[in-house]
């Protein structure tokens, strides 16, 4: 009997090829199509209907069935009000690690196994290892593409269960295997924005869900600059939108200006404070402490050098780990890092392979 694998498939290119890949390998494939969000789903900003005609058009092309199945209310219920009540608390969540924790690696798992699935796969670019019945969750070997860092959230059961087909191909290979396959997404662009909203004006979009109260942007040596429209809306390091220029850094006029960034929220005061300069002390941190930790294997690592990743777009940097009490762990970085960022994920690597993480809680900025 042939193994049977139900494929996410989202009407992009990558679950596409996916599809492809796992037929190739002789297993019997299912796609189903998520629909997690219906809240003003129309081809302005959201092109759900255009995706699930797209899903349904590789899938005659591959040879697979495919069905739709509406996560909306799961959705809605685990992941947008947790990225709600984060952001509300002035924190910058990551909505893709909740997604897959809660949606793509849970409800889509439980679906999947009541349509007498084997495994589940998707088109992430990650891989998974087994050695001696344990799973390691991999990078992919397209370094530029490795999602890993939103998957840290897995676990054994559900790694033990999963299939990711694009780990060991880069991505232009998926689009070169698209396109002499003829598959009708072989150049559609890569989706981005929130995971499974898309992609939207973001101040606008939260304005309709979040209460707002301005206040004062404020430098760290208390001078009033300005007033910002509510913390929510901004996240460390942020540049863009604040609505201040630069201001001459000396007195010459050499025409130099330094940017201004997002330093720190203070929630308490209701105050956004504001540094200039990308090096600015307040930016930088050599401490981070993080709680809501998982595991991949299901146990702490040993306490020591490791590298993490404090935001998805970065280099691994050398670390050392420290668990703490009640499910936190510390990490103390060799080089300082810039604009660590409450609610983002701080992910653990040990080389390869993925050990998890958890929610980054706090830093600590060097003394300046």
């Amino acid at each position: 009997m042939r193994k049977k694998v139900v494929l996410g498939m989202s009407g992009g290119v990558d679950s596409s090829v996916a599809a492809w890949l796992l037929k190739q390998q002789g297993y019997d494939v299912i796609g189903l199509f998520m629909k997690n969000w219906e809240d003003d789903d129309n081809d302005e900003y959201c092109s759900t209907r255009q995706d699930w005609i797209d899903a349904v058009s590789v899938a005659d092309v591959v040879g697979v069935d495919i069905e739709a199945v509406n996560f909306a209310a799961e959705y809605k219920d685990r992941v947008f009000a947790e990225f709600l009540r984060e952001y509300e608390a002035g924190r910058t969540p990551n909505p893709d690690v909740l997604c897959n924790a809660e949606i793509k690696f849970k409800a889509f798992l439980d679906h999947a196994m009541s349509l007498g699935a084997d495994l589940i796969a998707t088109g992430h670019y990650a891989r998974v290892r087994e050695i001696n019945g344990r799973f390691e969750l991999l990078k992919a070997l397209d370094t530029s593409k490795d999602q890993s860092y939103f998957l840290h959230r897995l676990s054994q059961s559900q790694l033990s269960r999963t299939l990711f087909p694009l780990g060991e191909l880069h991505k232009t290979e998926i689009r070169r295997l698209a396109d002499e396959l003829g598959l009708p997404t072989a150049r559609k662009k890569d989706s981005t924005g929130i995971c499974f909203i898309g992609e939207r004006p973001f101040r606008d979009f939260l304005n309709r869900y979040l209460s707002f109260r301005p206040g004062p942007m404020m430098t760290p040596e208390g001078k009033v600059l300005g007033e910002h429209v509510g913390l929510s809306f901004y996240t460390l390091g942020q540049r863009k939108g604040i609505g201040l220029g630069g201001v001459k850094k000396t007195a010459a006029s050499d025409g130099h200006h330094d940017a201004w960034y997002v330093a720190r929220k203070d929630v308490a005061n209701n105050i956004l404070y504001i540094v200039q300069g990308h090096d600015h002390p307040w930016l930088l941190s050599d401490v981070l402490h993080a709680d809501q930790v998982s595991w991949i294997a299901g146990a702490t690592p040993a306490e020591g050098p490791l590298s993490a990743k404090t935001r998805y777009r970065q280099p691994d940097m050398p670390c050392l780990h420290r668990s703490l009490a009640q499910n936190q762990f510390s990490l103390n970085f060799q080089q300082s890092q810039w604009a660590v960022t409450p609610g983002q994920s701080a992910v653990l690597y040990d080389g390869e392979v993925c050990l998890g993480g958890g929610i980054i809680a706090s830093s600590e900025p060097l003394p300046h």
